[in-house]
């Protein structure tokens, strides 16, 4: 009775590895919820997004009444513009479109240059304040 079963166990274990080896590989594999190619286009899109933030903020203070106010407030533009480039993805999103923001308000009238230059110092010292902060 002990080899009968003895037997058994050694003919189930045998044809459970004989199915084991005979199931592809690729079938056992799980799916990826993101493809590769899904991924590369996500990370190329966030890059292109803080290039775009980057170069926004970097020409709001690279404008004459942007270098003239900056100067006015005692803040030197060349560390406010190497600051910008410290910020996460996140701060430049929000600084770059408070900037467009002001842009196209003082554009349609809304703002007037000393609006202008209020915002600009406020945003600049912002930028000083966060990297310092780090």
């Amino acid at each position: 009775m002990a080899s009968f079963k003895n037997q058994f166990v050694r003919a189930l274990a045998a044809g459970m590895l004989a199915l084991v080896f005979m199931i592809p590989q690729d079938a056992l594999a799980q799916n990826h919820v993101v493809s590769p190619s899904e991924l590369q286009s996500a990370a190329v899109a966030s890059t292109e997004a803080r290039q775009h933030n980057l170069d926004t903020l970097q020409q709001f203070v690279s404008t004459p009444m942007a270098e003239k106010a900056l100067k006015s407030a005692h803040m030197d533009a060349q560390q406010v513009k190497n600051a910008v480039a410290q910020l996460d993805d996140q701060e430049l999103a929000q600084l770059a479109s408070r900037a467009n923001k002001a842009q196209s308000d003082l554009a349609a009238g809304s703002l007037s240059d000393r609006d202008l230059i209020i915002i600009l110092v406020c945003i600049a010292a912002l930028i000083l304040i966060i990297v310092a902060v780090r």
